[in-house]
């Protein structure tokens, strides 16, 4: 069976009664950060109740949300995400913008929390009015972000902010799944890692909008200048992008703050041809697509795993497919008859 995503989370839910829906509604609607993280609290429960009322939150919350820009953040292992973001959000703050940061960390397998706690290495940010900082651990949802990520990012677009990034655990065969939930995709990278083009997945390269070589300063400048030739020798031989966008190779420093200001001009740069070209309208509706595809398949899931019979079953057979007794197939074949009422276990 499914580990439940953090443990704790249910007895802190126990112990102290969240808001009703209308009043979280109303504290999310007014640019209230603690009913927010409320609501996400509610959102990331696993407990059925508290799914429910989850539902009605993130509904009433769905007129209200649709108008942020969506940026999806991603990077190799050491890369400084959590620093470039702090620095390029004070630099959008500056500008008069509102940010929201979901930073999905990796999972404890103890605790089932999060490990390295995004929000105590963005201080600055984290302390600033106009930010705001939510670390959730990414538990066993492959692609690097958290199972509830979406409803999340509505919430924080309805709560006011116009800008909502997604920074996600680091680069992996399964990382692409923020592309389905973000408008813009940025990519950082660290100069004088090796063979740049063969250190990662090619697909992450082919949905990056723009690419960031970052700590291109001091003496890795000029392998930061070496790295970004051999992205934009490499970009060259992608696909054409769906809103007629070039994507970009870009060098900065987050440390120095050089480079940041080129970076959100190039993001900036994005939104503009994307709105322009239309791709935005189009990518957000097969999104949403997608997610109720993605949603109703988790629900179905939840429904499967929850069921009386299921669970009685499951740890027989699986025990059975463990040593090779009987086929993956044939297990699931009848376990899914177990939970349509049309097998009975006394038949074997």
């Amino acid at each position: 069976m499914p580990r439940e995503l953090n443990p704790h989370l249910r007895k802190k839910l126990t112990r102290r009664q969240l808001p009703s829906p209308p009043i979280l509604v109303e504290g999310i609607l007014s640019g209230d950060r603690i009913r927010l993280a409320q609501a996400i609290t509610l959102v990331e429960s696993t407990r059925p109740e508290h799914r429910q009322l989850a539902a009605e939150v993130v509904e009433a919350c769905l007129p209200y949300a649709g108008r942020a820009q969506r940026l999806g953040i991603t990077g190799v292992p050491g890369v400084g995400k959590s620093t470039f973001i702090e620095v390029l959000g004070q630099h959008v703050i500056e500008q008069g913008h509102k940010v929201a940061v979901l930073a999905i960390d990796p999972t404890s397998q103890l605790s089932g929390g999060s490990i390295l706690g995004d929000k105590t290495r963005m201080g600055q940010l984290a302390a600033h009015p106009y930010a705001f900082i939510r670390p959730s651990p990414a538990g066993s949802h492959l692609g690097g972000v958290a199972a509830h990520t979406r409803e999340s990012i509505i919430l924080c677009e309805a709560a006011g902010f116009d800008l909502v990034w997604v920074e996600t655990v680091g680069v992996g065969q399964s990382e692409t799944a923020v592309h389905s939930m973000v408008d813009c995709f940025l990519l950082l990278l660290l100069p004088g890692g090796g063979d740049e083009l063969q250190g990662i997945k090619r697909g992450i390269v082919e949905m990056a909008d723009i690419i960031a070589v970052n700590k291109a300063d001091g003496p890795r400048l000029p392998l930061a200048r070496e790295a970004q030739r051999a992205y934009q020798n490499a970009l060259r031989l992608m696909p054409p992008h769906p809103a007629g966008w070039k994507p970009q190779v870009l060098l900065c420093s987050a440390h120095t703050g050089k480079g940041i200001s080129e970076v959100w001009h190039a993001v900036a740069a994005f939104f503009a041809q994307a709105r322009a070209s239309g791709y935005l309208d189009r990518h957000r509706r097969a999104q949403a697509q997608q997610w109720l595809y993605e949603q109703v398949n988790h629900e179905l899931h939840q429904l499967f795993m929850s069921h009386p019979k299921v669970a009685r079953l499951w740890p027989q057979y699986e025990h059975k497919v463990v040593h090779g007794r009987m086929s993956a197939l044939r297990a699931a074949q009848r376990l899914v008859a177990a939970f349509e009422g049309q097998f009975n276990s006394e038949e074997e």
